[in-house]
């Protein structure tokens, strides 16, 4: 048979029969349903965490001051001691007996009332310097062995020049506290400018940013990191700062508190206003890292 003939029998034959199969079902297995059980341990692990191991330390220093301070000729009190003679203070921080007679939650008050100011000032003076600091050579030049000398100043130290200044307590408590957190916002702003990348830089000269939007939309979100670190050392400083102009020029905020409970004798209130400041300075902290976390988006260093 000739090959024509053999491609027409090949095409006109029946194909082969394909073997039946018995379809696969495959089922879908779905996610289990979260318990309120699954979403709170973990959470309340991370919680155990971060919380067990500190009060594990504060009780062992609670109970090695309680047994140093317990024996005769003992110059503190122990914590059982400062519990039975401060204890008002720890219960009822806002009591109001009087004019002078308030409870250190109110005097903290106060004395976060003129922090808020005098650091508010600093920010925004230490920000706008800083940043002609870091951008313009000759600012930087001429300025910048100024400002290094000048930060070098105690804080207490600017204290009789505010009071002949201003005549007051309470502005002058202010501007010891303007002039003790505008040092490090002001040099660590500089610094953040001056290490903006060049190619930054060349972006904008191409957009043509004129120099409020250079400022606003390259220079503060490139040196964000370096501002937040200089605000959460400021705002330290800051509260550090109150307390002892407070000692000198009185009224009714924490540090005036410490002095007038020293010269009552009275040391178990001067311990737990310690604790106080000691917490509220760590609370400032977190607010400072917490928003740098939110604006920097994780890249402020903490």
């Amino acid at each position: 048979m000739s090959r024509p003939a053999l491609r027409a029998v090949e095409t006109t034959m029946p194909p082969e029969p394909v073997p039946a199969t018995t379809a696969e079902v495959v089922t879908l297995a779905l996610p289990p349903k979260q318990t309120a059980a699954d979403w709170l341990l973990p959470r309340l692990a991370s919680v155990a965490t971060n919380v067990v191991p500190p009060l594990i330390m504060l009780a062992l220093l609670l109970l090695v001051w309680e047994i140093l301070c317990s024996g005769q000729g003992a110059t503190l009190p122990p914590p059982s001691q400062v519990w039975r003679d401060a204890n008002d203070l720890i219960l009822d921080p806002f009591f109001v007996a009087g004019s002078q007679d308030i409870g250190l939650g109110w005097r903290v008050l106060t004395s976060l009332q003129r922090v808020a100011i005098g650091f508010g000032l600093a920010a925004i003076v230490g920000i706008a310097v800083g940043a002609l600091v870091g951008q313009s050579t000759w600012a930087m030049r001429g300025l910048d062995p100024i400002f290094q000398v000048l930060r070098t100043v105690p804080p207490l130290a600017w204290l009789p020049i505010s009071l002949a200044a201003f005549r007051d307590a309470n502005p002058s408590a202010i501007f010891v506290i303007f002039i003790t957190a505008i040092w490090p916002i002001l040099i660590n702003t500089s610094v953040g400018i001056r290490n903006i990348p060049q190619d930054y830089r060349n972006v904008s000269a191409v957009l043509r940013l004129n120099q409020f939007e250079f400022f606003w939309k390259i220079m503060l979100p490139s040196a964000a990191p370096y501002i937040f670190t200089g605000l959460r050392i400021g705002v330290g400083l800051a509260w550090l700062a109150i307390v002892a102009a407070e000692m000198l020029t009185g009224g009714v905020g924490i540090g005036f508190f410490i002095w007038d409970a020293w010269n009552s004798s009275k040391l178990s209130d001067i311990i737990i206003a310690l604790v106080y400041i000691g917490i509220v300075g760590f609370v400032l902290d977190r607010l400072i890292a917490g928003l740098a976390t939110i604006v920097t988006r994780g890249t402020a260093a903490n």
